[in-house]
This record gives structure tokens, sequence and C-alpha cells, in this order.
């Protein structure tokens, strides 16, 4: 997460979304960077307003916006797969290795992710506690030149983004039945996903 005080703009981290390469960019120009423990980076919509806009509020602020980036679902969950066949995490029960991408995405579909699956909800992260999209600005992950024009309107001129935290090459097709599994048991990520690309 980076907080930009003078522009009143906080960038939200959801994971596997490119904004470790954002913040890689940007980090020197914002004035709180949250980017050493994962539970912090990549605190949530509802953590940034119960946790971090009170204290902002409370220094003098008003009237910060948030942003963030979604990723299409499959997409998302294709990082996510690519990124647990890691060879250093091999064995472990957080990895993917042996695993088809069908396999992964069932898992994930259930209701009750096993650890190589466990990989959170984007629409969870963007929601408020009661179910709407409280972030103000929602970008997709596939339409990066609508973010990096508002972040420029916003902040100024961009550095070159640097490439952070990339997913190993690796195909992942997923079946027709494993979609329709997918949108079924998580329609919610489909939403939010097709929102960011009205917003």
């Amino acid at each position: 997460m980076l907080v930009f005080w003078r522009e009143r703009l906080v960038l939200l981290s959801v994971p596997k979304t490119g904004t470790t390469a954002l913040e890689g960019a940007l980090h020197g120009r914002a004035s709180l960077v949250t980017r050493m423990a994962p539970t912090l980076k990549h605190l949530p919509f509802t953590g940034y307003r119960t946790l971090v806009l009170p204290l902002l509020e409370a220094a003098g602020a008003r009237d910060f916006r948030s942003v963030a980036v979604v990723r299409h679902p499959v997409s998302w969950l294709s990082s996510w797969y690519r990124y647990r066949q890691r060879e250093e995490i091999a064995g472990q029960p957080n990895s993917t290795r042996g695993l088809t991408f069908d396999d992964f995405v069932r898992d994930y579909a259930s209701d009750a992710p096993p650890p190589h699956a466990a990989v959170g909800s984007q629409a969870k992260f963007v929601r408020t506690v009661r179910g709407r999209i409280g972030v103000d600005h929602l970008f997709r992950y596939e339409e990066p030149e609508r973010l990096l024009a508002f972040l420029e309107e916003r902040l100024g001129p961009l550095p070159p983004l640097p490439r952070a935290n990339v997913s190993p090459v690796l195909e992942t097709p997923l079946s027709a039945e494993g979609e329709a599994l997918l949108r079924a048991a998580r329609p919610e990520e489909f939403e939010v996903w097709e929102a960011a690309g009205r917003r």
C-alpha cells in the first residue's frame, strides 16, 4: 500500500495484479509505504478504512481517495498457480506442483480450499463489509493504459515500471467445465472485474 499525502490518494495492493511493480516505481514519491509485512502490504479496503484512514484523518487529512487494480479471475488464478509452481516451495502444502490448472481452480472454488488454493479473493479485497465495492477508483489489470493515465494525472510523470514478483512462464489452459465451475462458485470475482471496466 502506498499513501500519497499531498495528492490525497491511497494505492491498495491487490496480490498478483502488478502493484509490486507500481510500488517499486512510486515508493519514493509516497508519504507512507507498507511493503515489508504481507498483511500490511496487502491490506484490503476494509483494513484500510478501519486502520489507516483514521490515522490519516487524525493527522488532518480529508478526502482521501482509494485506487486498486483487479485482474480477470482466470488470469489471476493462473498467476497464483504459476507462482506456486516455484522450485523453492516444492513439496510444501502451498505448492501447486503435480496439479493441473483445472485441479487448482476446482480446489479454489471449493467450500474449503486446501493450502495450495487458499489465495484469498479480489472481490473481498475491494469490497466493504456490506458487500459493495468500496474502492473509489478500480482498474483492470488488462487495461494498464487507463491506470497509468489516471496516476499520471494525479501524480505527474511516472518513471518506467520495473518487472517485479513475476510468476514463472507456464501454459495454464482451463477447460470449459473448469471455467463454468469457477463462475458458478465465485460469481462475485467476475462481478468485480466487470465493474472495474465500467468505473
